[in-house]
Order: structure tokens, then sequence, then C-alpha cells
């Protein structure tokens, strides 16, 4: 479903990715951990179609070319990313928002739109599997919400788009223990076969609750380790120390300098 070969990134002088490559199959989940600094929410941002970097490189998204498209036309393909600092949107009501985007992405699909009773009777079933009370619909997008109530609005935002492929980055910064099973039983929920989820995270604790097919680890703007979910578990109680040789070591081979 998504296939990214040699993926770069820059911004203005500085390379942020450094030759990035992923497969993510339909119904996998694949968990991308690494230390501050390594790439992760800016691979997340460039899969999405953030304005501001310098992009080479190849993603596939269902045999189509991703990075050709705007970020409207990847979100009507089916992409869609949970942010890690979601925005606050004063005067706008979560109702109007989720309805609006929804009925942008039904008419791209050749769909009828929903009325307003249609959406809050689908609105209030979504809510359920994040536990979010039904006045939420009716403040404004995120204002005013604490870090728990953001995340699980994004989470709330997936379960009613349904896309494709699922973004997210960091969504478990700054839950409680309650908060993060939450939001966690939210996204196991949306697992499906038809739908691939890419889950950035720097510790294991998320990855108890939403066990990932796979595991990457970046530095330095490369995926320097993959393996099992035992992989997390390694980083746990290790850390990253060693891997930035392990990221210098690629550097070296793919200049052709011996390590």
């Amino acid at each position: 479903m998504l296939q990214i070969e040699d993926l770069h990134a820059r911004i203005g002088d500085t390379e942020i990715l450094r030759g990035v490559s992923l497969a993510v199959e339909a119904g996998e989940v694949h968990a991308v951990m690494g230390p501050n600094g390594a790439g992760k929410s800016t691979l997340a941002r460039v899969l999405a179609g953030a304005d501001g970097y310098d992009v080479a490189g190849r993603v596939l998204f269902d045999g189509d070319d991703l990075l050709g498209r705007t970020p409207e036309d990847r979100a009507s393909a089916g992409v869609f990313l949970a942010f890690q600092h979601p925005t606050e949107i004063p005067g706008v009501a979560n109702l109007y928002f989720l309805r609006t985007a929804l009925n942008s992405l039904r008419r791209h699909r050749g769909l009828d739109e929903l009325g307003p009773q249609e959406f809050l009777a689908l609105a209030e079933e979504r809510m359920r599997l994040v536990e979010m009370d039904r006045s939420f619909m009716h403040r404004s997008v995120n204002e005013g919400f604490s870090g728990g109530e953001k995340k699980r609005n994004e989470i709330l935002q997936m379960a009613i788009l349904e896309p494709t492929l699922a973004i997210l980055d960091e969504t478990d910064s700054g839950l409680d223990i309650d908060a993060l099973r939450v939001v966690a039983g939210g996204v196991n929920a949306l697992r499906s076969p038809d739908r691939a989820m890419v889950v950035i995270t720097h510790h294991q604790q998320l990855l108890d609750h939403i066990v990932p097919d796979r595991v990457h680890v970046m530095v330095d703007g490369r995926i320097v380790r993959s393996g099992g979910r035992e992989l997390a578990a390694e980083l746990e109680a290790h850390g990253y120390v060693g891997l930035d040789a392990v990221s210098d070591r690629q550097g070296a081979a793919t200049v052709g300098v011996t390590p």
C-alpha cells in the first residue's frame, strides 16, 4: 500500500531525511521509533504534503505517486495525519469542522453528503470509541481541550474520516495512563485489513497497547534497524546508544567511503 524509496527531505541547507526506505502493506501497523531530532515528525509531515521541504525520492501510495499530489489530494485519496501538537481553531465548532471534512471527502468519492442529523448519529457512534462526551461536538476545535482530549479528538477525526493510510505522530505524547489506554483502544478498534498505519512514538508503552507488525528505528534521518515488537523492548531497556554509529556507517556506505 505504501512504498517509500530513498526519500530525502531538506529545509534550506539542512538535510533532515537522508534516504528513508519503508514498505507498509494493507492491514499492517508499523511503528517508527527514534531519538529527538531523528526526522520522525518530518517523515510524517512530508507524507502528508506539508509545505517548506525540498523532497527527493519516491513515495507510492496504492501504486500512485504520492509526492506529486497536493495535501488536499492526498487527504481525498485516504491519507490522514494525526498531529503531535493538534491545532486549536477558535470559533469553529467541532461538529461543523468534522462534518465539513467528511462531506468534502464524500463529494470527492462521488457519495452523497451527510445531513446534520445523519452526521450526528455517526459522530456519537464514533465518540464511544474514544470515550468522548457529546458536549465536545459543540466546542471549538481543540480550544481549551486538555492534552488527552486533543489526542482523543484526533483519533475521533480518524474514526469519522476512515482513511486508508493513517499516520499517527506521537499520539501518546502528553497522555496519562488512562488517556493512553483510551486512545490506544480507539486506534486498535480502527485496525482493518484495508487500512495501513504508521505509528510514530518514543516509548514502548504505546506499543504495549497497539501491537505493531513491524518496528523501525530512525536515527539521523535514516532507518537503521527494523524488527518485530521485541525491538521496542530492547530500545526501552538500552536506549539508542550505539545507533548513531550505525547511521554513520550507512552514510559512509552511501557515498562510497569505507566506514
